[in-house]
């Protein structure tokens, strides 16, 4: 596999909002573009932001990149642990038919297999915050998961809790059970699912530990090929996880995260609905949001990202 390293050739001010690839993608997510190959999936990551599951106009600069190789860092630290779909991130090799677009792809398009998408998303909490943080001042638990009393905000919890969700196409993912989960997919797939999912989850923790990261939350998602099941879709990055600068940790308040909050606390502070279209974002708040995701890349990978 590739080394997850981001091209020199990504221009500062750039931002890819949709993919040109002589022919439209196959599917199209919030952030995503998909295109089949004859045995592989390519998914491009593009610069499009959501927040709220409204996709806002404009993008931020180098996002998709971050995403994509930040991935592809994790997976391939993972390699030999865990079976995944990762086949490599396009860079020289770009696959066939589409060398005449290997600049766009660089660095922003994974080349995977293919699979049936397990309908679960499988979330373990490390840490009390974000939604979860709600449910316990409201309920003394966390997605039906019964917690101590007295817990403050961004507390640890004793130990990681799993809490899936089924898998929304449109608008949001519901928390449920794992029984109900279980219903879903089978009991055996689910307790596989937990397992792995918090066993990657503590294999992470450790690492970001390293790098002066708690990495607070992390969700994931799982396929299943020739009756295994595969790490899929993305993985440990500003998008799927929670990450907290360790030296800034404090309980009791919000934390200083690594992802999109920033964007999110700026759309609080309007006068939005929440609802399509979605407000432009300042140029300062575009910025300093790109200038988050870098920072995660670089720290997380140990290598710098080059900005043009």
């Amino acid at each position: 596999m590739r080394e997850a390293a981001v091209s020199s050739s990504a221009s500062t001010t750039s931002i890819l909002r949709e993919t040109d690839l002589g022919r439209p993608p196959d599917r199209k997510g919030k952030v995503r573009d998909i295109y089949a190959l004859d045995d592989r999936l390519m998914i491009v990551s593009t610069d499009r932001i959501s927040a709220f599951d409204v996709v806002l106009p404009g993008g931020i600069p180098h996002k998709g990149r971050v995403l994509t190789t930040i991935s592809g860092f994790w997976f391939e630290k993972f390699t030999g642990t865990v079976d995944h779909h990762l086949d490599y991130i396009v860079g020289d090799r770009v696959p066939d038919g589409f060398a005449d677009y290997r600049e766009q792809l660089r660095d922003r398009a994974m080349v995977c297999r293919t699979c049936e998408v397990v309908p679960i998303e499988c979330v373990v909490r490390g840490y009390l915050a974000g939604s979860g943080w709600k449910d316990y001042q409201r309920t003394g638990s966390v997605c039906g998961v019964k917690l101590p009393s007295g817990l403050r905000q961004a507390d640890k919890f004793p130990e990681p809790i799993f809490t899936p969700a089924t898998k929304a196409t449109t608008g949001h993912d519901e928390n449920i059970s794992f029984e109900r989960a279980a219903e879903i997919v089978g009991r055996d797939v689910m307790q596989q699912l937990k397992d792995r999912s918090i066993s990657l989850y503590l294999a992470a923790i450790e690492y970001a530990e390293s790098c002066g990261f708690i990495l607070a939350d992390t969700k994931f998602e799982w396929g299943m090929r020739d009756g295994e099941l595969l790490l899929i879709d993305e993985i440990f990055t500003p998008d799927s996880s929670r990450y907290w600068p360790a030296d800034d940790y404090e309980p009791g308040r919000d934390q200083t995260a690594f992802d999109k909050q920033y964007v999110r606390d700026y759309l609080e502070t309007l006068d939005w609905n929440k609802q399509y279209p979605g407000p432009e974002l300042p140029a300062e708040v575009v910025t300093r949001t790109s200038e988050k995701y870098i920072e995660a890349y670089e720290r997380l990978t140990g290598k710098t990202f080059a900005r043009s």
